[in-house]
């Protein structure tokens, strides 16, 4: 870091030069597995939020684990790196930084590469879960021996990769698969889901919340690419309509404007009550085509 210099009096604003400069470059497990990815992370300091950054994988038998571009964002970045299925044991990886603009170079340290274990199918019991339902997740996966310990995590899915931790199950496998059971709540606000019209507004698609599930073995987590696949939230309404009175309007049709966009229609019972299934959460407007205005002063008993 350059040395501050003043040459103005106490009363006057002073233009410093801060120098920018790479503070680290780490892995944040000290082992790589094979088949997997690693996460790294990078520290700066004075280089300033969207500073272009290069990251360039690499292990010391010379193999090449691809390349990385973004910003920096509060003065650091991170990601992941693939490690490839065909590293051998023994071999060591490390990762290069480049900052261009900012005249900064770096590299990590170097970490071992083991064999780990290796994704054959991660699965939910099904694709779509609502309110109370009691779901089946599981892990089938190569290399683990029996009786090994894990965790299995479900993460709330975002599209812009800050995936919210939902639960941590633990769990043991046994021939060569975990299996866990949850139970499915929702519990913020529907209201607060963003419409596909609000959406729309900034350049965005409705997106209703979705889950995925990951395995952990200590410092080895697999599943963050949504191997699993997504569990969407459905949901539901209830529909009822009275008159002025209070007496229930039986067999009206009414039509649902639903946060994606979509519509859908029915009819009411002779009680004046409809329950709709498997809708998309989020603000729902019920629409009765047929039922005109009536002013009170004039509405007369029905």
């Amino acid at each position: 870091m350059a040395d501050l210099k003043f040459n103005k009096g106490v009363d006057q604003e002073h233009e410093v030069k801060l120098d920018s400069f790479l503070i680290s470059a780490s892995w944040m497990s000290g082992v790589a597995y094979t088949g997997s990815a690693t996460r790294f992370v990078v520290q700066t300091a004075f280089v300033g939020n969207g500073a272009a950054i290069e990251i360039t994988g690499k292990s010391e038998s010379g193999k090449k684990l691809g390349k990385i571009k973004g910003e920096i964002n509060g003065n650091s970045f991170a990601d992941m790196l693939d490690i490839p299925d065909d590293l051998k044991e023994g071999d060591k990886v490390y990762f290069e930084v480049k900052l261009s603009k900012n005249g900064l170079n770096g590299e990590s340290e170097r970490i071992p590469v083991y064999r780990g274990p290796r994704i054959k199918e991660m699965k939910w019991s099904a694709t779509e879960a609502r309110r109370g339902d009691t779901l089946k997740l599981t892990a089938k996966l190569e290399d683990v021996r029996d009786n090994t310990e894990c965790q299995i995590i479900i993460y709330e899915h975002d599209q812009d990769g800050a995936h919210d931790k939902i639960a941590e199950i633990p769990a043991v496998f046994k021939g060569g698969q975990a299996e866990v059971q949850w139970e499915y709540e929702y519990h913020e606000d529907t209201d607060e889901i963003p419409t596909e019209e609000e959406r729309q507004r900034y350049g965005g698609a409705y997106n209703p919340p979705e889950y995925f599930f990951t395995v952990k073995f200590e410092d080895l987590e697999l599943g963050r690419r949504q191997e699993s696949g997504l569990l969407t939230f459905k949901d539901y309404i209830e529909i009822t309509l009275k008159d002025m009175a209070g007496n229930p309007r039986p067999n009206e049709n009414y039509k649902l404007h639903l946060p994606d966009g979509s519509e859908r229609t029915g009819r009411l019972d002779a009680n004046g009550y409809a329950r709709e299934e498997g809708l998309p959460p989020g603000n729902i407007l019920v629409e009765f085509p047929d039922v005109q205005q009536i002013n009170p002063e004039n509405q007369e008993e029905s």
